[in-house]
């Protein structure tokens, strides 16, 4: 889908791609089957909003089934949201049901399109990879409000909370902006304290930067001085890194499900992704027989980092005989070694 309908005042892009325009779901679902049959093992379903995806078409092969339409709790709008058509929901099971064997991620998401519905389909699908992307842009609800973002720094809590009780296993990444207009040090400290308690795995952080034709920029001043937003934008950084590195160790023995992409290009390392969104660097005697877009079965080791794990390959197999194998009740998979 293109476009956004959610005019949050420091984003520019509903006044350069317009408003929310739905692909069908028959051509999403053909173009998913005809990448299936060439071989392609993941795809990303993308948005500017993605989750609030709407199809009014006629389609020749589903229904509508009515369901996925409401908003996640304690979140609203500031436009008028339109009723009917295919949710996201009924297009995330539509394309994991293509081929078992496929990877589906999808992304950019905003919180407030997180209906039970959609839970239920990642939850119940094995092919649908268990990262969420959930961006926060702040922990303060001032300043949330002033962002115009539609929920409180509450809300986004008992959220993750919510997700956490539905999909145990999940992760999540965020974005996050410092030095938002007219922020104060008690705002930011309250973003510092929603990652401490959220421990997000992965995160896009920002000094904010005005844009023209904003929100934004006809209604705030860009206030928050250069150098307190490097504080501020520092200090969130050392707290994702810490508290995700802390959350990578409890992958440490394990075993979990790795997608082989080949060599990185940096260091000519062997290495893929699993489900949580994780670059996975591997080693071990498997290897041998591997080709980009193999599946391996790994057993995770002791060397984590904020953003990656390292794995002895174990054996070649599919994602079907893995989660048959290893269900997806607690991290990498459930297996321990």
């Amino acid at each position: 889908m293109r476009g956004c309908n959610n005019m949050c005042s420091f984003c520019i892009v509903p006044f350069t791609r317009g408003t929310e325009r739905s692909r069908d779901i028959d051509s999403i679902v053909s173009e998913v089957r005809t990448l299936s049959q060439q071989g392609i093992r993941e795809v990303t379903l993308l948005g500017q909003n993605v989750n609030s995806y709407r199809d009014t078409s006629q389609s020749g092969a589903y229904e509508t089934q009515g369901y996925g339409a409401d908003l996640s709790r304690g979140f609203n709008t500031i436009y008028r949201r339109k009723e009917g058509g295919r949710r996201f929901a009924e297009l995330l099971h539509r394309v994991a049901q293509v081929d078992p064997e496929m990877r589906v991620r999808f992304t950019s998401p905003h919180p407030k399109d997180f209906p039970d519905e959609l839970l239920y389909v990642i939850r119940d699908n094995a092919n649908v990879c268990r990262n969420i992307h959930l961006p926060l842009q702040s922990g303060s609800t001032s300043c949330l409000e002033r962002m115009r973002r539609g929920y409180t720094g509450e809300a986004f809590r008992e959220l993750v909370g919510h997700i956490r009780q539905i999909i145990p296993d999940v992760t999540f990444s965020t974005d996050v902006i410092a030095g938002f207009c007219g922020e104060t040090e008690a705002e930011h400290q309250d973003t510092v304290a929603v990652m401490r308690e959220v421990g997000f795995d992965m995160a896009f952080m920002f000094a904010y930067s005005m844009r023209e034709r904003t929100h934004a920029h006809r209604k705030f001043q860009d206030d928050v001085a250069p150098d307190v937003k490097s504080r501020r934008l520092q200090e969130i950084i050392e707290t994702f890194h810490a508290t995700a590195r802390a959350r990578n160790r409890r992958f440490i023995g394990t075993q979990g499900l790795v997608l082989y992409e080949g060599l990185s290009k940096r260091h000519g390392r062997p290495f893929g992704s699993d489900d949580y969104g994780h670059k996975v660097f591997l080693d071990g005697p498997a290897l041998v027989d591997l080709q980009p877009g193999d599946y391996v079965r790994v057993r995770i080791g002791d060397t984590v980092t904020s953003a990656s794990l390292t794995a002895t390959a174990l054996e070649k197999t599919t994602l079907v005989e893995h989660y048959q194998r290893f269900p997806q009740e607690a991290f990498g998979g459930g297996a321990l070694a």
